[in-house]
């Protein structure tokens, strides 16, 4: 097995976790500020754009608990607080133990993230697992305050929706299609991995179908997971 993993002192997970931030903050803005009714096709880029990018935040809180954004413990920790709570306040402390359990009992009944065998029940435990109430009300605070700014039918498009959706996108991509079905013995990971191809892989979840190669190096960066598909 090879691991690619930050070396000390490197700053270039730290910069993938900002443009990652930067991008969400201003593609957000200029959604909400943009009219509803101003143009179909732009309003359906900006939801898929978000959409993405939000992904991008939970990735990127993903990568903290495995160390991947810095080598410095007190920066991971950061980054996944911040990312975990612009992702509609979610809980960095309820999902890194979480993880941690999903990763060491992948694929059983011990695993958090598993319920087979219905897609649509599994997706719905997979929310129940980690939402919560403190969650709920953070969000429907921040929402009566910003629609003292910004026009109800934007909130509702591009900061509510984009971040519903990509809970859909993280898990067909991140959760079922990796670990649904049955495995062979030999996988130990109880994990498979999506045919190469970077672009697909990219666009569909920051190259964690390649599923299998994250649980078989949880220290890679996503955006070094590629590297091990390679391989």
């Amino acid at each position: 097995m090879n691991v690619w993993k930050l070396e000390k002192g490197s700053a270039k997970g730290v910069v993938i976790a900002c443009t990652i931030i930067v991008f969400w903050l201003m593609a957000m803005l200029g959604a909400l500020l943009t009219p509803v009714g101003y143009s179909l096709p732009l309003n359906i880029l900006l939801i898929l754009l978000l959409t993405h990018l939000y992904t991008g935040l939970f990735i990127t809180a993903h990568d903290a608990m495995h160390g991947a954004v810095s080598w410095n413990r007190k920066v991971n920790l950061f980054f996944g607080q911040l990312c975990t709570t612009l992702f509609m306040f979610n809980s960095f402390k309820v999902l890194f133990p979480k993880h941690y359990d999903h990763h060491k009992f992948a694929g059983t009944e011990n695993d958090p993230d598993y319920h087979p065998p219905h897609p649509v029940k599994w997706y719905l435990k997979f929310l129940l697992e980690y939402i919560s109430l403190r969650q709920l009300i953070l969000a429907a605070i921040t929402f009566n305050l910003l629609r003292l700014w910004f026009p109800v039918p934007n909130l509702l498009l591009f900061w509510i929706l984009p971040s519903l959706l990509s809970t859909l996108q993280l898990f067909i991509f991140g959760t079922y299609l990796p670990h649904h079905g049955e495995h062979q013995p030999q996988n130990r990971h109880r994990a498979r991995s999506q045919h190469k191809n970077h672009f697909l892989a990219f666009i569909t979840c920051y190259f964690f179908g390649y599923h299998y190669e994250h649980h078989d190096s949880p220290q890679t960066p996503w955006w070094l997971l590629h590297k091990m598909k390679d391989r």
